[in-house]
């Protein structure tokens, strides 16, 4: 085995890995670096827990000649006797490495995965914990199909590179921490922004966007009636009703208010045509999935959500006091779909839109009458869709 090959691996770690993009580039490299230092790798898997309302951890794993794959892992795997009986939860929850010689015929086959491994071929499995700063303890797996099994040498050339390794896992993990974070909290492109240094006060800009507001209808009434538990259950099924056909069509939510939404589909160029048709084709799913909602008693019969869509342009950046700001976006046309949005409640409607969104989606809207809005000087045309007006 080439030892000076392996000091460098554990520099080229300990600075980093600079020279691979991406996470999975990480692990590829290491171990056809590792192979070719004389370490007889087979299979290599790295996991890594993760703050994400969905996933739990991300594992990626490289096979000799066939390169790296990602999966990732929902919450309920922690509940499963497959992840509890695993190499990789006994290593996360004792933070203790363990070895397991599979070709020989006396190793206990003791947890899951190590029986399956052992007719695959392999001779030689070991677990390492990877070990970040804050303490949590994740895991990597070595696995071997050289006769006998690693050698001394081979366990401790693995060995050397998992402490720098545990460093590279975690600034590559805190890095999509943070996007994921910032996904989930404030959307993915201002998300974006804001990592990319868009972070000081009054740091905005001007942006054309259709413009999507939303509403329950009888919310109050029901969470006065319901216990809280159901309350934020039906709300957050109400939410998944709006959120995936928003994002699936370019759309970008900004913000919750107690049981309304605030969300854009930004303009860019020429296509202000096919933003708003993916937006009314947004409302349209949303419409149809929630009235399929179970467990939802109003006290009307009326329509179960309002929604506004207007066209305009919006400031869209940093806003509040001190070190507490908000990424979202104001402006008059914000103001207008929200008064639009109190006229779809008082009409009975589901949605309504304004007359500059609807003449870019002609063929699916109809008139409404001309209102006289609050706040908004001049009488305003307003819009609904053609299969409603034409159902009243």
């Amino acid at each position: 085995m080439d030892d000076g090959r392996i000091k460098m691996i554990v520099e080229w770690l300990a600075d980093g890995a600079r020279t691979a993009a991406a996470p999975q580039l990480v692990l590829l490299d290491l171990c056809e670096r590792m192979v070719e230092a004389g370490v007889p790798l087979w299979r290599t898997a790295a996991f890594v827990r993760t703050l994400h309302p969905q996933i739990m951890g991300r594992r990626f794993v490289w096979v000799r000649d066939a390169g790296v794959t990602i999966s990732e892992a929902p919450h309920d795997l922690l509940t499963t006797p497959t992840y509890r009986d695993s190499p990789v939860a006994r290593v996360c929850l004792t933070g203790q490495g363990l070895r397991r010689r599979l070709a020989d015929p006396a190793c206990p086959i003791d947890l899951n995965t190590l029986a399956e491994l052992r007719e695959e071929g392999v001779t030689d499995y070991v677990a390492t914990p990877l070990i970040f700063t804050d303490g949590a303890v994740h895991a990597a797996t070595w696995t071997t199909r050289a006769p006998g099994g690693f050698s001394d040498a081979h366990i401790a050339a693995i060995e050397s590179v998992v402490a720098p390794l545990a460093r590279v896992a975690e600034v590559r993990a805190l890095r999509r921490l943070a996007g994921n974070l910032l996904d989930t909290y404030v959307g993915h492109q201002a998300g974006e922004r804001i990592l990319s240094g868009h972070i000081r006060r009054g740091d905005s800009e001007a942006i054309a966007a259709a413009i999507w507001l939303s509403d329950m209808r009888g919310f109050t009434m029901m969470a006065d009636r319901l216990p809280p538990k159901t309350t934020i259950d039906l709300l957050n099924r109400y939410f998944d009703c709006q959120i995936p056909a928003i994002a699936e069509r370019g759309g970008e939510v900004l913000k919750f208010m107690g049981d309304g939404l605030l969300a854009i589909f930004p303009i860019e160029g020429r296509d202000t045509d096919a933003v708003c048709r993916r937006a009314l084709d947004a409302a349209r799913q949303a419409r149809e999935d929630i009235a399929g909602l179970d467990g939802w008693d109003n006290g009307t019969n009326g329509p179960r959500f309002g929604l506004a869509l207007h066209l305009g342009e919006v400031l869209y950046g940093n806003i509040g006091g001190g070190e507490r700001l908000d990424f979202t976006c104001i402006g008059p046309a914000v103001n207008m779909a929200a008064r639009i949005e109190r006229l779809a409640a008082a009409l009975g409607r589901t949605v309504l839109a304004s007359s500059r969104f609807a003449r870019e989606c002609q063929a699916d809207m109809a008139g409404v009458g001309d209102f006289v809005l609050p706040g908004i000087s001049e009488t305003q045309a307003i819009y609904g869709l053609a299969e409603e007006a034409s159902r009243s």
